[in-house]
């Protein structure tokens, strides 16, 4: 028997003693009927119910006798002497249900008393407020829907182990409030672009994720086998070169968001598979693109945390003014002004400086992409409010459109934010031969050891042959933007299920 505000609580038994009680008390529940019913139908959620009725004071709530139909996990329960109170937890939020022999009868109350925590129920009844002013449903109608064998980790701590979080995302879902909010928030941030790419006029689209020849960026590709073409496939790297096929086609505006492949290391910044949002416009050129992709990540942190200022690592990113841009050597230049413009146009200062960093030369040749390894060892983290970086070198852009005032930069953008790389762009390129060309420089260096260099696209290029209109394209890392406006630290904290090795 319970005494007044007796908790309700499992004895103290190791997971393995919890699971086989509650197997016991599955096998009793299956003699009665169907142990795992699906005929309950809810017509309210836990937010909206508080967010209508948390105004109303008890005597008017009364009055009004909301009739509700609750459904969701058991998350705590407590014995009130001849009444019993359980946190029910659904999509939205949590309310409070309030059991009694009265309204639900003595046999079922008895049976919830034996009901555990993680169990899945039903409940019918009106709302009502205690007298803590608390929402609460007086139940009428109570069922079990969804028998819990394995026990839920401490309510206070929740899954202690980090990589038990990624592992089991499930149980950190059920038992993590913020971790809900994330995965909430990153929804409403994808939906939020979609809106404003359709707003642009932009058409979603769907391109190949295997691909007969991996293109669209600089990266190791994931193989695969296609059994019935006995063809060699590789997991997409990018969709680029798919969706500017299209803009040939006549489909002037498109954008995909879309998962990617690379078979690269892993880090607080790197996942194998990712998301990015590619988006291509005819008769545009990179500013185009940069002006864009403010909006875009603009308006996502309006939506979705209320407010163009947010915060990441205790510092605040001002999103709400327009965004910085320089170039690679104005950046090293600001962050490093014990250099000098001499130096920076220097090839053998520039190899000696990248190597006092700890790092190798790049593979590609030419003084901008030494410039640009330097920029990532001394510039790229302090980038910490949103900066445009612009005019990248060609050698290492072999898909972007070279300036017709400077032969030797591209006119190409990439957008750094906290210190990393958020967003990359360019006016494309669209000469078939200029294409062709750095295709087959991008082979030399494949042969030569890179093996993140370029493949020779032919197909590509006779789509090019047919006609690319002048166009501006750009990609968006989905996941480090939902990292930037959830304060994420690692990008496992917004992927449902990161990469893992086998436990």
């Amino acid at each position: 028997m319970n005494t007044d505000n007796q908790q309700i609580t499992e004895p103290v038994l190791d997971e393995n003693q919890i699971m086989a009680l509650r197997r016991e008390k599955l096998t009793r529940i299956r003699t009665q009927g169907v142990a795992f019913p699906n005929d309950f139908r809810r017509d309210a959620f836990a937010a909206d119910l508080h967010q209508t009725y948390d105004e109303f004071d008890k005597a008017a709530l009364e009055e009004k006798a909301v009739p509700v139909r609750v459904a969701g996990r058991i998350m705590l329960k407590r014995g009130m002497g001849k009444a019993s109170f359980a946190t029910l937890q659904d999509m939205s939020g949590q309310i409070q249900l309030y059991i009694n022999n009265q309204g639900v009868g003595e046999a079922v109350h008895e049976a919830f008393k034996h009901w555990d925590m993680g169990d899945i129920i039903g409940a019918e009844g009106v709302l009502f407020k205690t007298n803590h002013g608390e929402l609460t449903v007086r139940v009428s109608t109570l069922r079990l829907l969804t028998k819990s064998l394995r026990p839920l980790p401490d309510k206070f701590h929740g899954l202690a182990d980090q990589e038990q979080k990624y592992r089991q995302r499930y149980v950190d879902l059920i038992t993590n409030p913020d971790t809900r909010d994330t995965f909430i928030k990153r929804s409403q941030i994808i939906q939020t672009i979609r809106n404003v790419m359709v707003g642009e006029r932009y058409l979603e689209v769907e391109t190949p994720m295997m691909h007969p020849i991996p293109g669209g960026a600089a990266a190791k590709p994931f193989a695969t086998h296609h059994n019935a073409l006995d063809l060699e496939l590789y997991l997409r790297i990018a969709p680029e070169l798919y969706l500017k096929r299209l803009v040939v086609g006549g489909l002037e505006r498109v954008f995909e968001v879309n998962r990617n492949f690379r078979n690269e290391g892993m880090s607080t910044r790197h996942n194998p598979e990712f998301t990015m949002m590619e988006f291509y416009e005819a008769f545009a050129d990179y500013r185009r693109m940069m002006d864009l992709t403010e909006t875009i990540i603009r308006t996502a942190a309006i939506e979705t945390t209320g407010s163009a200022m947010v915060r990441y690592n205790d510092q605040t990113v001002d999103l709400s003014l327009p965004f910085a841009r320089m170039t690679i050597v104005e950046a090293i230049l600001h962050f490093n002004p014990q250099y000098n413009i001499e130096e920076l146009n220097n090839e053998h200062w520039l190899k000696t400086e990248i190597k006092k960093h700890g790092s190798a030369l790049p593979p590609a040749p030419g003084i901008g992409s030494l410039q640009l390894a330097l920029f990532e060892e001394c510039a790229e983290a302090k980038l910490w409010q949103p900066t445009f970086i612009i005019d990248y070198p060609v050698e290492v852009s072999p898909l972007a459109r070279a300036s017709d005032t400077q032969p030797t930069l591209t006119e190409r953008f990439e957008l750094f934010v906290v210190g990393r790389e958020l967003a990359n762009g360019y006016s494309e390129l669209n000469d078939p031969e200029d294409q062709a060309a750095r295709f087959k420089a991008q082979v030399a260096q494949k042969d030569a050891g890179d093996d993140e260099a370029m493949h020779y696209d032919a197909d590509y290029i006779r789509a090019m042959e047919y006609g690319l209109p002048p166009t501006g394209g750009c990609g968006i890392g989905i996941d480090r933007l939902v990292m930037l406006l959830t304060n994420a630290p690692s990008i496992r904290d917004v992927v449902l299920f990161p990469q893992m090795r086998p436990e």
